[in-house]
């Protein structure tokens, strides 16, 4: 994220803290995601927004052999460092997502892992198209967004309005800016990637955000917050020259 969408300060210690046991942060986004990561031990894993380190602290805990962190955010980073220790398993890079990865190489991830941060960005293409280039054939993204209906039953208007919004945050009495976006818009643009669907999940909150917050866990069942998919890059079919070689 840019400048003007990272969080930074008393808003990004704020989503830190929530993040850890919050009812939609931590019992409707992460485990849906992670449930369709499935299987990650031995996985070289890409974190696109990582935040304050919480999905990095579960891969590697759930047997993942690296996970490289990216993050707009100063002050998330620093939570995520403090999260992660000095694992040498983790690295961590503060870099603008609104610009190319041109620190990380070609087909080099198993796993790449967009988690809440899509919605943020105006360069959701130019993004896309680097995750796949970084993805190794066969390899996986995982990708989670405000859901639109959400979107529509929070801001009103048209279904197709594509504008940019601010939303309250929580319980911190600070708003968030991000870009709505339809199901075709947000679907269309990951098939365009060449990017193969595996399947899309409208994730509602666990048993255990019952325990946090009731008004919130019952909300999700209600209306969907958020959707995640899990793509697939193809695997390249080798020529007839290569396969008579």
């Amino acid at each position: 994220m840019s400048d003007s969408t990272a969080y930074e300060g008393a808003l990004a210690d704020y989503f830190a803290g929530n993040a850890t046991d919050g009812p939609y942060n931590a019992h409707t986004d992460r485990p849906a995601m992670l449930a369709l990561a499935g299987d990650v031990r031995g996985l070289r894993v890409l974190d696109v927004g990582c935040g304050a380190g919480h999905y990095i602290a579960e891969l590697r805990a759930r047997g993942a052999a690296e996970v490289v962190g990216v993050e707009g955010s100063a002050t998330l980073l620093d939570h995520a460092r403090e999260r992660t220790g000095d694992d040498p398993a983790v690295s961590l890079h503060q870099h603008d997502l609104e610009e190319p990865l041109v620190f990380l190489p070609d087909d080099s991830f198993d796993l790449c892992v967009v988690a809440l941060v899509h919605h943020h960005l105006d360069a959701r293409r130019e993004l896309l198209a680097e995750l796949h280039r970084v993805l190794r054939p066969g390899g996986t993204l995982l990708l989670s967004t405000v859901h639109p209906t959400a979107d529509w039953v929070w801001h009103g208007g048209s279904y197709f309005d594509e504008d940019r919004v601010e939303t309250r945050f929580g319980d911190s009495g600070t708003t968030n800016s991000y870009r709505r976006m339809t199901m075709q818009t947000l679907l269309g643009e990951l098939l365009d990637t060449g990017l193969v669907l595996e399947r899309l999940v409208e994730p509602r909150a666990t048993e255990a955000a019952r325990q946090v917050d009731e008004a919130r866990y019952r909300k999700t069942h209600q209306t969907p917050f958020f959707v995640a998919v899990r793509m697939r890059k193809v695997q390249e079919e080798p020529s007839v020259e290569e396969g008579r070689a």
